[in-house]
């Protein structure tokens, strides 16, 4: 997976005819998320900012996802609840409001009918990304809205970069670690299991 992410890497920057030497720096999502791909990404963006000797942005991944929603919604005044699933009935989530402050830190969390239900009291929230597909059973407020779209994209972390950038907000490359929210844990897949 390294090898491919590399090579599409590589077929970006030929298809904008920049040189790696062109960028003013490398910008990767920082999690939470799928902890081999976190792994993956940011190893491949620590080793360009050596190779390269340029500084390293990290951008939250949920927060990378509520500037997806903002920028096809440019007009939306609630909340947005970004969520990755993360597995049964848990998601890795974390409200923004319409400015992209954080309105809730980012947490693990187990959904049922009482999740957000104060928010939901006083706010409008449309609930984004794949962990929202789990709420739309559950939580059946009023002020309850869901995306279907995908904003877990790379594509909507550059004005996020920007501004990072422009207030050189860069990460210590050395030490920068992902951040998984929750400890990586081996399973044994259940076709396994049987086999004992």
């Amino acid at each position: 997976m390294l090898g491919s992410l590399t090579l599409f890497i590589k077929e970006a920057m030929d298809s904008t005819g920049l040189q790696f030497e062109d960028l003013d720096a490398v910008a990767v999502s920082m999690g939470p998320g799928s902890y081999t791909g976190l792994r993956i990404g940011v190893s491949t963006a620590k080793g360009l900012c050596f190779a390269l000797d340029k500084p390293l942005i990290a951008i939250p991944t949920l927060q990378m996802m509520a500037q997806g929603f903002m920028l096809q919604n440019p007009d939306y005044d609630g909340l947005i609840c970004a969520m990755i699933d993360a597995r049964r009935m848990e998601v890795f989530t974390s409200v923004y409001d319409n400015n992209l402050r954080t309105v809730t830190p980012v947490v693990a969390k187990i959904i049922d009918d009482q999740s957000f239900a104060e928010d939901l009291n006083d706010n409008v929230i449309t609930f984004i990304g794949n962990g929202a597909a789990k709420c739309v059973g559950v939580l059946k407020q009023e002020n309850a809205k869901f995306s279907e779209l995908n904003f877990n994209s790379a594509s909507y972390m550059s004005k996020l970069a920007h501004d990072a950038y422009a207030c050189s907000r860069f990460e210590d490359v050395a030490y920068f670690e992902p951040f998984y929210l929750k400890d990586f844990v081996l399973t044994t897949p259940k076709k396994v299991r049987q086999l004992f």
